[in-house]
């Protein structure tokens, strides 16, 4: 979850907040009826208000929402914003909307549930011939010399000054992405775009493709940066690349597993992937360099995947495999407790009271035991 500190650097960022207001100020009519999925601390939601929509729905999981809610009160709003604390998929409307917008991109736009939730929204909650802010994002990607990005990730584990072998972390860092920002005269090829994705038709959150790059300068290849550029309507959109003005999204580094020194008219061929998992994404990056024209004379060729750059113990690979048997532990017990009790009748000071007395190892006293109560019920109480 975001701060709310991270929710003002958002709308501080001028480039992306006022793109935003002017797709909204094309596309909202006095009278429409507005969605501001991922309202966060509702932004979209007032200005939608402020461009006379007649009914804004702020949909957001978070405690953020309670900021809207009182932006919404001090803009004398409340009476057109309803704020809903549900995920989007929960959610059904009363009303069809003509404009969604929503912002739930991380650094990339595959990020968490986004895909899932616009995909959702735009079958569900959108009227027909209605608008998505944003329409369309392109992620473009390009190989990069960043020695200084290469040098944060990996010299901690290699030359920690320490006199310790470190390597174990090293495998962890080269399998992992960072958010990072590097200009365009470090990037060693044209750039290409990796994927488009059209909103008004995405359907899955899956995405994968290989893309070839042709070298265009000597230097030293330390992996991929990755940035997305964006139309919010037709004639409205900002850029997230090397030249364009720092947002607050930044750029994705990839890197390899070893710097390779490139040639122009080397070739570099990666297959990168995105695959949902649960509610997050699983990045997975394979690369081969070849020199000049030549496809047999292989330079350098990589298999990565942020899969591997989990610390998994052994504990954990045992408790996730098919075959395990398990059975619960002490706080598997202490919910499945409060859950039982959940019965609409019970007051959470009475199940406070019988966890002290039922797991007095685990509770110092009441209060303890009232907010462990209090995150179980805030997280599956009606």
């Amino acid at each position: 979850m975001y701060s709310i500190a991270s929710y003002g650097k958002m709308i501080a960022d001028g480039v992306r907040t006022a793109s935003y207001i002017e797709a909204m100020r094309r596309t909202i009519a006095p009278g429409s009826v507005v969605v501001d999925l991922g309202a966060g601390t509702g932004i979209f939601a007032l200005v939608a208000a402020q461009l006379g929509a007649r009914r804004v729905y702020a949909i957001e999981v978070s405690d953020a929402i309670q900021v809207g809610r009182d932006a919404a009160a001090a803009n004398e709003y409340q009476d057109r914003i309803e704020f809903i604390q549900a995920p989007s998929v929960t959610v059904t409307l009363p009303e069809p909307a003509q404009v969604i917008v929503s912002d739930l991109r991380g650094v990339l736009p595959p990020y968490q549930d986004h895909i899932i939730a616009i995909t959702d929204a735009r079958r569900r909650l959108l009227a027909p011939n209605g608008v998505l802010i944003p329409k369309r994002d392109m992620v473009h990607m390009a190989p990069v010399e960043a020695p200084e990005l290469y040098s944060e990730m990996v010299e901690p584990w290699q030359e920690n000054g320490y006199d310790l072998d470190l390597r174990s972390g090293r495998s962890l860092v080269m399998n992992s992405w960072r958010k990072a920002r590097a200009s365009s005269k470090q990037l060693l090829a044209e750039p290409k775009c990796w994927a488009t994705l059209d909103y008004m038709s995405v359907e899955t959150p899956d995405l994968q493709a290989t893309v070839n790059f042709s070298v265009n300068r000597p230097g030293t290849g330390h992996g991929m940066l990755l940035w997305f550029d964006t139309i919010l309507v037709d004639g409205v959109g900002f850029s997230n690349g090397p030249d364009a003005p720092e947002l607050i999204y930044g750029s994705a580094f990839f890197p390899w597993l070893q710097p390779v020194d490139l040639d122009e008219n080397d070739r570099v061929t990666v297959q990168l992937s995105a695959d949902h998992v649960r509610n997050d994404y699983v990045w997975s990056w394979k690369t081969k360099v070849y020199r000049g024209d030549n496809s047999s004379g292989v330079k350098a060729e990589f298999k990565q995947s942020t899969f591997f750059g989990m610390p998994w113990t052994l504990s954990q690979l045992r408790k996730r495999s098919a075959t395990y048997v398990p059975a619960l532990n002490t706080d598997g017990e202490i919910e499945k407790f409060i859950l039982t009790q959940m019965d609409g009748r019970t007051a959470l000071d009475d199940i406070a009271r019988q966890l002290t007395t039922r797991f007095p190892n685990r509770f110092l006293n009441w209060v303890d035991a009232l907010s462990f109560a209090s995150e179980v019920s805030t997280k599956y109480s009606q």
